[in-house]
């Protein structure tokens, strides 16, 4: 594996000259040099062969034990110079204080024939930033973010990518529930690859501690390797930073929105500076629709992080991120008024999208949120129902009952009162859709080109998990290869496009989950 390394963050930003690797604070330091903790057997279980291929590596290097041994943290490939990041952030709406890379550990970037990347390894042990934890992950939640790296991907949703899961060959102790029952579980490393792992609380960590030189250095940095359009640092262009940074963040999130998945902790230290997906941990996908659902058990009796609030959320976060960015511009009224224009924003941005979902040229607002007090009746799939929508004939008219496709979407059979709602709406549909003269094929293949047919549905990847657990990893490989194609019919696997099975419905991992990794 002959990777070539250049690696510009250890390079240009504040080293922590503290190599002890035991929990402390690091200040004025935008990493500390640590290397990964070895592991007794490292066994490759899944590679994502795209990935491989965009850093130049061969099917023969992912399937030697030399890979094994690099992406399970047993060793190191020339140039690589491993660091764990210090950063601050908000969680659940609350000042964090020092977080940092507490499991994840970059070991360098590369060089590829298709750009530069950040390798990351998650579950490698630990590091000054572990707060007592013991910096390692389970099988369960590395075979999550692996397949939902490269299922965002393939929906086209900007994302940090998975390149490899590690078995590890060691237990890994953990409370899946925070209910005082501890077990072991099998260990296992993901290597994630991204232009960069720098997030809002880089910026926050600097900003809370006063300490505008590093904060300053870090600016330099990001405006230099990632937006070097917006030219050296002034009070302009880092201005010109925050709304970039603002744009792309509020675009993933409505892309969010409209495949339904729900990030589940978005706190500030998991909002990425490019407006990627990162750090999936207690995710889920909308299967029944319910703007209040939330994957994760933390956030069960708040609410904070459920599917209906994310862009306002993402709007919060990056309000946060302007006061970091506030010393650096030292003038609030151009920030204040940049949020409001994003804020603004928010529901043309939601109509524009929605409206994408219905195959309309234009939005309709009135026909859109009528439509969501529709679904918000009974229980209804919210992927299913729109790929079902689209194949619904309009050219002659409403239809005069619920086609049995689309009824199909419900997960119970609808009461009366609701049969008329949904005929209703249809009806309106119906004429909107004619009004925009667009035929009925040309209308379906709109609505087919956003609207996935597959998805990471929860219950698909727990019963993946299930079979690896046992031994037999052939259910990562299958559900990754549906889903790098996620648009378009596969003949043979209808099963992974149905309603969540019953069994599913409180079952561990299927409909709730923890941030216990």
């Amino acid at each position: 594996m002959n990777l070539t390394f250049d690696n510009r963050f250890v390079r240009r930003l504040p080293a922590d000259p503290d190599l002890a690797n035991v929990p402390r604070q690091v200040a004025r330091a935008a990493y500390t040099r640590v290397g990964p903790t070895p592991v007794r057997s490292p066994r490759t279980l899944a590679v994502a062969d795209e990935v491989a291929e965009s850093l130049g590596l061969t099917a023969g290097h992912t399937a030697s034990q030399r890979f094994a041994d690099v992406f399970g943290g047993n060793d190191l490939l020339p140039g690589m110079e491993p660091f764990a990041a210090c950063y601050g952030g908000h969680q659940f709406g609350n000042w964090a204080g020092q977080l940092g890379d507490g499991r994840a550990i970059t070991l360098g970037e590369v060089v590829a024939p298709t750009g530069r990347f950040e390798l990351q390894l998650k579950g490698a042990g630990t590091t000054p930033y572990s707060r007592g934890g013991d910096g390692r992950a389970v099988l369960r939640s590395s075979v999550r973010e692996f397949l939902c790296s490269e299922a965002m991907h393939h929906l086209g949703i900007p994302t940090t990518r998975a390149l490899s899961l590690v078995a590890t060959g060691d237990p890994v102790l953990r409370d899946m529930f925070y209910d005082g029952h501890p077990a072991d579980e099998p260990g296992a490393v993901v290597c994630r690859v991204a232009p960069t792992f720098i997030r809002f609380g880089n910026f926050e960590i600097f900003a809370a501690r006063n300490d505008p030189t590093s904060l300053g250095k870090l600016a330099d940095f990001v405006l230099e390797a990632y937006f070097p359009h917006l030219g050296a640092r002034t009070p302009a262009s880092m201005l010109a930073l925050f709304r970039e940074v603002g744009e792309r963040t509020l675009a993933t999130v409505t892309a969010w929105m409209r495949v339904g998945f729900v990030h589940g902790v978005m706190n500030t230290d998991n909002m990425s500076i490019l407006g990627l997906t990162i750090d999936y941990g207690p995710y889920g996908w909308l299967e029944p629709y319910d703007p209040a659902w939330t994957p994760n058990t933390t956030d069960e009796g708040r609410g904070r992080y459920r599917y209906g609030t994310q862009p306002q959320v993402a709007l919060w976060n990056l309000a946060r991120l302007a006061e970091a960015l506030f010393p650096l511009i030292g003038d609030p009224a151009p920030l204040e008024a940049s949020l409001q224009e994003l804020h603004d924003g928010l529901r043309a941005r939601d109509l524009a999208m929605m409206a994408s979902k219905l195959g309309l040229a234009t939005p309709d607002a009135a026909l859109i949120d009528a439509l969501r007090e529709v679904l918000a009746r009974a229980e209804v799939d919210w992927t299913l129902f729109f790929r079902a929508l689209a194949e619904v004939p309009l050219d002659a008219g409403a239809p005069t009952s619920i086609p049995s496709s689309l009824a199909d979407a419900w997960y119970q059979p609808l009461a009366e009162a609701d049969r008329a709602a949904v005929l209703a709406w249809l009806a309106g549909y119906a004429a909107r859709a004619r009004l925009d003269g667009v035929d009925d094929a040309s209308r379906c293949e709109r609505m087919n080109a956003v609207n996935p047919l597959y998805v990471l549905r929860n219950w698909l990847a727990q019963e993946a998990i299930d079979r690896a657990t046992q031994g037999d990893v052939s259910g990562i490989a299958e559900l990754l290869d549906v889903l790098r194609h996620p648009y378009t019919p596969q003949p043979g696997r209808g099963s992974y496009a149905v309603r969540r099975p019953e069994w599913a419905r409180h079952r561990a991992g299927c409909s709730m989950l923890s941030c216990s990794s």
